[in-house]
């Protein structure tokens, strides 16, 4: 304790916010180790207005700011000191999307997230034009998708950008994004470190056709990797993430990332033939290659860790949101009872129900966690789906088995198409709140994909613990150190983990539950058409 109110005294801890679906998250670190020091957060949640997944500007700043005011009350409540000072700090947030902007920098059209399947035209027309797989989430299928759509506001279109991009602009007025965030936009050359000349030499000349003047190299922010400077906290910024003053200009920022990079950090996965999963409101996959993929996979995105190496990302939009819905309904039985349990008790005792007395099969028992679209499996819309025969074995620990094993079908199908391009991984890790409740989330998916699944200590701090370990990686590599070499000498050097290997019989039950998930899909896409 002494040790980090020194640190915390002399300006030279370091913080990390992610922006996640469903929860700001801000992480105080020491840059040296990694250990966190302090932590705060702030709820908020997505809405659906007009067809289209948004949040409001306004809700992005007052997250940030009630995220970073609850990092300084824990610093203050642990240490009785005041985070006046630090020593580097780092943004990142769920990738994707569309923030347009005209010339004076105010937003001209709704936000965007992620979750719109809305571009579905743009994506195919996209990923035909270039000859590389363009995913419907991508900033460059909305923009697409706005210019088929003829949107007004692209008269006024002067740059884009991703919601860490946003934030990272407003708090040091530098237009940046680091390389993980941007393949996310537009595709990225590995080897040159920035977007596809090529490919925007042939969008232009879909832009000029469409009528309008801007290029897509202009519009775009600037690629930055992990370690480069990517400006200064500014005297607005510091007073738009503190509006209390006590905070000080000046900070060292890292490059401004996406979900998966941190991710990939937050698991030590950014070396060869590493990866990670990391399982929230969405899921998603992210195996660093030795290669590129032979094929044009459209289930497959083609990214970079946030130093650069290649990266195959398999991506579902739906995973826990159902289950936690499914764990909410209890909670509001037990209350009804009289038996109110906290969170950690509930979702103990109902996650270890689908190990402990389920099926391997889930005992015929089906479900859909569909909130939204689904691209893997062709879903333009979500229904949430509970199906079984008269003769299924219904009961709570196959229902639980069955959320649980749903959350992983989209992303199942896509590790396949992997395993027959002979992608290899020496180690794959998970994260994110599917892996809270110890062992279960973990067995299920060691089941799922047929490999050993490692869950690190780290691995509860997700996501913000890496930005605000990328954002130590900035002060404190030395000359001509890689990031693969800090997080291995330095963070995770002595990092402790779980394994857990694949059980015979919940491989062969995982397999039963997919065909039936695969050749249950049209009772989904009925669900979608028919209940409005």
């Amino acid at each position: 304790m002494t040790d980090s109110k020194v640190l915390i005294e002399s300006g030279k801890a370091v913080l990390g916010i992610e922006f996640g679906s469903t929860r700001i998250k801000g992480v105080l670190i020491d840059p040296a180790s990694g250990e966190v020091i302090a932590s705060g957060d702030h709820t908020w949640e997505n809405r659906l207005e007009n067809g289209l997944w948004t949040y409001h500007e306004d809700e992005i700043i007052a997250g940030l700011q009630d995220t970073y005011k609850n990092v300084a009350a824990d610093v203050k409540k642990r240490y009785g000191a005041p985070l006046k000072k630090l020593g580097a700090l780092g943004i990142s947030a769920m990738m994707h999307g569309y923030l347009p902007f005209d010339k004076d920098g105010k937003l001209i059209a709704a936000f965007r997230t992620w979750r719109n399947t809305n571009t579905r035209k743009a994506s195919e027309k996209l990923t035909e034009l270039f000859g590389f797989n363009i995913p419907e989430r991508w900033s460059v299928s909305h923009l697409y998708q706005c210019m088929l759509d003829k949107e007004a506001h692209l008269k006024d279109l002067c740059s884009f950008t991703t919601l860490s991009g946003f934030i990272h602009w407003k708090l040091t007025d530098r237009r940046v994004l680091g390389i993980g965030d941007a393949a996310g936009m537009f595709p990225i050359d590995s080897d040159s470190h920035d977007y596809r000349k090529d490919f925007a030499e042939k969008f232009d000349a879909v832009i000029k056709e469409h009528g309008y003047s801007f290029k897509i190299l202009d519009l775009l922010p600037q690629v930055l990797v992990a370690g480069q400077d990517a400006g200064t906290l500014t005297e607005e910024g510091a007073k738009l993430l503190d509006p209390s003053g006590v905070l000080e200009a000046g900070v060292p920022m890292c490059p401004p990332e996406g979900d998966a990079g941190t991710g990939m950090v937050a698991t030590n996965s950014v070396g060869v033939r590493t990866g990670n999963v990391s399982a929230g409101t969405s899921i998603f996959a992210m195996i660093v290659l030795e290669r590129a993929l032979k094929g044009l996979h459209r289930e497959i995105d083609n990214v970079t860790t946030p130093d650069g190496s290649q990266v195959a990302m398999v991506h579902a939009n739906n995973c826990t949101s159902d289950l936690n819905a499914w764990v909410g309904i209890f909670r509001e039985f037990a209350k009804a009872s009289g038996h109110e349990m906290s969170d950690t008790e509930l979702f103990s005792l109902l996650y270890n129900r689908a190990l402990t007395d389920a099926d391997p099969d889930c005992g015929g028992v089906l479900s859909y966690g569909y909130l939204s679209g689904e691209f893997i499996t062709g879903m333009e819309e979500g229904r949430p789906l509970l199906v079984r025969t008269p003769e299924a074995h219904f009961t709570l620990g196959n229902l639980m088995r069955s959320n649980l094993c749903t959350s992983l079908g989209a992303i199942r199908l896509g590790m396949d198409i992997l395993k027959k391009e002979h992608v290899k991984i020496d180690k794959l890790l998970g994260h994110g709140g599917l892996f809270k409740t110890k062992g279960v989330g973990q067995t299920i998916m060691a089941d799922a994909l047929d490999t050993p699944v490692w869950v690190m200590t780290t691995a509860g701090e997700g996501g913000p613990w890496g930005m605000a370990v990328l954002a130590a990686y900035l002060i404190e590599k030395d000359q001509g150190e890689t990031l693969p070499h800090f997080l291995d000498t330095r963070i995770f050097k002595d990092a402790a983990g779980t394994k857990v290997d694949p059980d015979e019989k919940g491989v062969k039950g995982f397999d039963a539950f997919m065909k039936r998930y695969v050749a249950c899909l049209p009772a989904e896409k009925a669900a979608c058409e028919t209940l409005k």
